[in-house]
């Protein structure tokens, strides 16, 4: 789950070592792979273990990363599975309108007229929009409801709540 931890945002996960002069492949939870380009630091996994980016680098879209003092495969393989986290400071600003996937994940969602639907569990990537996975409060249920603003009515981040306006038999 892409999120933020106490100060700290996700934007990838260590999914392999690449090579044997201590890289790493990273899956990359940013909409903007090149955000890498701008990052000097990053933290790894649970500790956020501080590391220095010596060399970024991309491949098949995946991000390649390279950390100062770290020469070898075995230096690295034991971060393979762990996330990587930025400072929240570092974080971009994004537009009106445009929110960080971790705001929305947990966000309750409510229709228009004030019923509770459930809760954002995951979001599906897609080229064309995302799609909001919401679950009832029972777990029983799942609805889909793309993020698009003929559904999404409003966001509120500060209250993690979210307002949507579905179509005959889209939560039904």
């Amino acid at each position: 789950m892409v999120g933020e931890a106490m100060g700290y945002i996700q934007v990838g996960k260590i999914i392999n070592t690449h090579g044997i002069g201590g890289e790493v492949k990273i899956y990359p939870l940013t909409d903007d792979i090149y955000r890498f380009d701008d990052l000097n630091i990053v933290y790894l996994g649970h500790d956020k273990n501080k590391l220095i980016i010596e060399a970024v680098r991309y491949h098949k879209d995946m991000v390649l990363l390279k950390f100062k003092d770290f020469n070898n495969i075995n230096e690295v393989l034991p971060y393979k599975g762990e996330y990587v986290y930025i400072d929240a400071e570092d974080r971009i600003i994004l537009s009106k309108d445009h929110f960080f996937l971790f705001d929305i994940i947990g966000a309750l969602v409510y229709t228009e007229e004030g019923r509770r639907v459930g809760r954002v569990c995951q979001i599906i990537r897609s080229a064309g929009n995302d799609v909001y996975v919401i679950q009832d409060d029972q777990k029983k249920r799942e609805y889909m409801i793309p993020a698009v603003k003929e559904f999404i009515t409003s966001v509120d981040i500060d209250d993690k709540r979210i307002i949507i306006d579905p179509i005959e038999g889209m939560i039904e």
